[in-house]
């Protein structure tokens, strides 16, 4: 890594976690500040920072532990590892019912961030890459998603977006108005369609994934050339509804 781009504050707060972990409820600041020889004053500093944003907790003796907010952390990283274990072992199933491609993905503010991907030997292949965006609104991985949000929510979330909305093909949705409309057809049906909306010649469909809570945490989507989907059109949604219910906790 090029020191330049380097955060000294970072990696001394990494190193002060790796420490406190290794001798939970042990260690004072001073202790710390020793071992890691890092200034009392510094030290001071980064600790409390930590401790407001409940990286770590302290102790009635003034020694410190690993905080919540980690141990949340730590359970979400465990639950994102889990779920593309299981996504790729059940799409792999349902790619082989289907002879089509399968796609995981989350919302990440007005964009859809694609995390998995299970991919059939068709004779045209979509570019749905793990790590590749697209904006929510022209997807049905990103519909299925939105609609777990409320009205009061989508208009914080797109309070700044002039319309019309950027569109990726003549199809897409491009006001905030058409897209209130049909996520709540998409709340009553339980899935969305994509019909050439994200790419030309391609449709899709869509499915939320739900934690404990009833939450929407993630979509799956299977994806065709429209070719197809004429054909396949009610077992693919079929599928990608079972597909996300067995994802689902």
């Amino acid at each position: 890594m090029d020191d330049k781009y380097r955060v000294p504050a970072i990696e001394r707060a990494h190193l002060i976690l790796k420490e406190i972990s290794l001798h939970p409820g042990e260690l004072k600041l001073i202790d710390l500040s020793r071992t890691l020889a890092i200034n009392k004053s510094s030290m001071y500093s980064l600790l409390l920072t930590m401790e407001n944003l409940g990286w770590i907790e302290k102790e009635t003796g003034e020694t410190y532990r690993l905080g919540r907010e980690l141990s949340r952390f730590g359970h979400a990283a465990m639950q994102q590892g889990d779920l593309n274990e299981s996504f790729h072992k059940e799409a792999a199933i349902s790619k082989l019912k289907l002879g089509e491609s399968f796609q995981l993905a989350k919302l990440d503010g007005k964009e859809v961030l694609y995390i998995a991907k299970e991919e059939a030997l068709t004779p045209v292949r979509l570019a749905s890459e793990p790590g590749m965006r697209l904006p929510a609104h022209a997807t049905a991985l990103g519909k299925v998603m939105l609609a777990d949000l409320s009205d009061e929510e989508m208009d914080s979330l797109y309070r700044s977006d002039q319309e019309p909305f950027p569109h990726l093909t003549v199809h897409s949705i491009t006001s905030l108005q058409a897209l209130k409309q049909s996520l709540e057809q998409i709340r009553q049906q339980g899935y969305a369609l994509d019909l050439e909306e994200a790419v030309l010649g391609f449709s899709c469909a869509a499915a939320p994934i739900r934690n404990a809570q009833g939450q929407v945490i993630a979509a799956v989507s299977c994806s065709m050339m429209s070719l197809q989907w004429e054909q396949k059109k009610q077992s693919c949604i079929e599928e990608i509804c079972n597909l996300a219910h067995k994802l689902s906790e």
